[in-house]
């Protein structure tokens, strides 16, 4: 099915299962135990072996040796491999350095070795005994020291709009200040996990990663073995938050090691490899300046970036938003990128939008304090319902005011003071506002959909589950579709013999993936009208019959004489090259800062979000406050901190890199506005996912300035960079 011209009424919209806060189907298997992880899998591989990587403990170098004799004669050991006898090994579109290190080391923690043994302590035990010799080379690691040599990147280009700097230069009002970022983990809760088995040359590889499709090739690539040969199998993700976007080593060095042992062999990444060995999102350093005029109009609006990557890796794109979010006809972005060789920067939750409106939302606050204007009302009075770099291209919905009106009044945002102004005996109290801003992205999708004689409905399709409550959606979609009850839907997802999908990333995944299943069952309604000599234009499918006229015939007769199967996919036009497809929020925050010890607490957030239709608002919710979690991290605590003389993440656990816990966030609200985007997909839908956390960095430090008086542009906001600025205690 192609989608080239705006969704018109069609069966999603008699709303009977979609748009229903209902439980995620997949809650009991996973409250119960039942729902298998990657590592989990011993109904499919109860021999398994188990594998351990070793990692490099240079960040730039050259292996000169590798003994490995000892590990070899350590009890259990059934196969050690490196890059002297894994053979001749490519590298996947999707990775910037290699995923088993030698000679050359690119990156600390790369992997240099697996060790298979019949038990995990004897792997670990062995891999100790494992001597590399290295000669190592001086790195980059700091992205202070190298902004300097950052070069302009091809995606995305700078762009420009009209004189920025004259504009600038002439304003009656401006901010100039710089804002930075530090480098964050996606720190989910399931490592990167993987179980291979090779059976006639050909790999299965149960593992944890978001983007089936992409793993796949990615896999036959490094390997040197056809696309057909490979089998990846991901039914339950505990997490990735674009950490799993890509293959990893404990993928690689599970099927190297199978292959080496000739056994099922599971790998597990241990907490620092995941934090140093795979992705994570790289620090900015970005500059943002804005001129306007007394009216408070904008005039002029630049944003700067710096990240920096691995060679051949790409940038943090935190100047994105500024592109689209506000008005003003003088504009200028621009992304820089230096070479570091630091583990590999990339996606990871709302990857651009995150840190960069962490910088722009801020700076919009301090715009309006300038001009003595209430920070919500200058964000409305800079809005546009066009695209300002093309302006002939309009927003397809856009209901940022209404999104900021609604929550400034739920949140009693009239009550906000002074900075400084409130006082709760020890507590100084504040309030902070961001607007939230994603693009909409869609992505080819697909399903196969199954009608049984027993009137059962199967949906098999490779989109993942990350905990975001696909299973729940696509069971709801198909639903709504094929005019049955919830029950009779049977959902099957994360196999790479299934049709392929959108995947989880990108905020793409739940408009995308139910879009093809959409098309599926449109497909399927056809063949069951043709099956029973009906007009399928005329055919009403609902309580699991199908009726025209006065026919009327039970849904299962057209599977009398076996399974009806059909297959289709979703394909996007150009529907969103005519309109700016766009998700957008408001964050409210409120905190209280100890006046004494400078300590912060979050009191209560809420975010108002407009995303196209919201097709469970149950897990939905669940989406946006978890992202709210994440972003108040990012603000007041989550920080890899770089050791910048051997070039690693040295905080790399869960005991030294903090995140919020239940504590952290005692109230959330999640109010979603009625909306419907008909040039979005068939769905109307968008996504909510990434636009959670969208804002809410910048929403909790305009929030913890309204409460002291102290302005903190470098994050996150600890307690010595408030104390040394903070009012004396009276």
């Amino acid at each position: 099915m192609k989608f080239e011209t705006p969704a018109g009424d069609n069966p999603i919209d008699k709303l009977t299962h979609v748009g229903k806060p209902l439980d995620r189907i997949d809650g009991p298997l996973k409250t119960s135990g039942q729902a298998r992880y990657a590592y989990e899998r011993h109904d499919m591989a109860p021999d398994a072996a188990y594998g351990y990587v070793l990692g490099t403990t240079i960040a730039k170098g050259r292996i000169k040796a590798i003994d490995t004799s000892k590990a070899r004669a350590a009890p259990g050991v059934l196969a050690v491999v490196t890059h002297q006898n894994a053979g001749k090994l490519g590298k996947g579109k999707m990775n910037t350095a290699r995923l088993l290190a030698g000679p050359e080391v690119e990156h600390y923690h790369q992997a240099v070795a697996v060790v298979v043994a019949e038990t995990f302590e004897q792997a670990r035990a062995a891999a100790g005994l494992i001597r590399v010799d290295y000669a190592e080379a001086k790195g980059a690691f700091d992205l202070k020291a190298a902004k300097g040599s950052a070069e302009p990147v091809k995606d995305p280009p700078d762009a420009r709009a009209g004189d920025f700097e004259k504009a600038f230069a002439a304003a009656e009002v401006k901010v100039d200040a710089e804002y930075t970022t530090p480098d964050q983990a996606h720190a989910m809760m399931e490592p990167h996990a993987s179980v291979a088995v090779w059976q006639d040359d050909a790999l299965t590889l149960w593992t944890s990663n978001q983007m089936i499709d992409w793993g796949r090739g990615d896999v036959a690539a490094t390997l040197g073995i056809p696309k057909v040969k490979v089998r990846i199998v991901s039914p339950f993700i505990g997490g990735g938050f674009g950490g799993k976007l890509f293959v990893r080593a404990d993928a690689l060095m599970a099927a190297l090691g199978a292959k080496a042992a000739g056994r099922a062999v599971k790998v597990a990444l241990s907490r620092p490899m995941m934090f140093n060995n795979t992705t994570h999102r790289p620090a900015t350093i970005q500059r943002i300046r804005i001129g306007a005029g007394k009216d408070g109009r904008i005039t002029a609006i630049g944003h700067e970036t710096w990240s920096g990557d691995l060679p051949g890796g790409g940038p943090e794109t935190a100047a994105e938003q500024t592109k689209l979010l506000y008005a003003g006809e003088n504009r200028m972005t621009a992304t820089r990128l230096a070479v570091l060789d630091l583990p590999e920067g990339n996606a990871m939750r709302a990857p651009g939008e995150a840190p960069g409106l962490m910088a722009l939302e801020v700076a919009i606050d301090e715009m309006a304090e300038k001009l003595g204007l209430d920070p919500v009302e200058f964000r409305i009075r800079n809005d546009t319902q066009v695209d300002p770099h093309k302006p002939e291209r309009p927003f397809s919905q856009r209901q940022l005011v209404e999104c900021l009106r609604q929550g400034a009044d739920r949140f009693g945002w009239s009550k906000r003071g002074k900075p400084g102004a409130r006082r709760e005996g020890r507590w100084l109290v504040g309030m902070g506002v961001a607007a939230a801003f994603r693009n909409n992205l869609t992505m080819k999708s697909g399903a196969r959909m199954r009608l049984q004689p027993d009137g059962m409905l199967v949906v098999e399709t490779d989109m993942t589950d990350i905990g975001t409550g696909s299973y729940t959606i696509i069971a709801q979609t198909a639903a709504e579709v094929m005019g049955v009850p919830m029950k009779s839907v049977i959902v099957r997802l994360g196999d790479s013999q299934f049709p392929v999908s959108a995947g989880s990333g990108g905020q793409w995944g739940a408009n995308s993936s139910t879009a093809g299943v959409y098309a599926a069952g449109m497909k399927l309604r056809g063949v069951v009208a043709q099956k029973l000599g009906l007009d399928p234009e005329a055919a009403e499918f609902a309580d699991g019959r199908v009726k025209v006229g006065n026919a009327s015939h039970a849904l299962r007769d057209a599977a009398k004489d076996g399974d009806l199967v059909v297959e289709d996919f979703i394909e996007f036009g150009d529907l969103a090259k005519k309109y700016q497809q766009s998700t957008f929020g408001g964050h409210f925050v409120e905190v209280a800062v100890d006046a004494w010890t400078a300590e912060v607490r979050v009191r209560r957030m809420l975010a108002v979000c407009a995303a196209g239709r919201i097709l469970n608002p149950k897990s939905a919710r669940s989406q946006v406050i978890g992202a709210m979690v994440m972003g108040t991290g990012a603000a007041l605590m989550e920080d890899l901190v770089v050791d910048k003389r051997r070039g690693f993440f040295a905080n790399h656990d869960l005991a030294g890199y903090e995140v919020p816990v239940h504590a952290d966030i005692p109230h959330q609200e999640v109010v979603f506005l009625d909306e419907v985007d008909p040039t979005s997909s068939p769905m109307k839908a968008k996504g909510v996912g990434e636009l959670g956390i969208c804002g809410v960095g910048a929403a909790v430090a305009n929030a913890v300035y309204n409460a002291t008086g102290v302005r903190i542009r470098d994050y996150p906001i600890t307690l010595d960079k408030l104390l040394k600025d903070m009012p004396a205690v009276a």
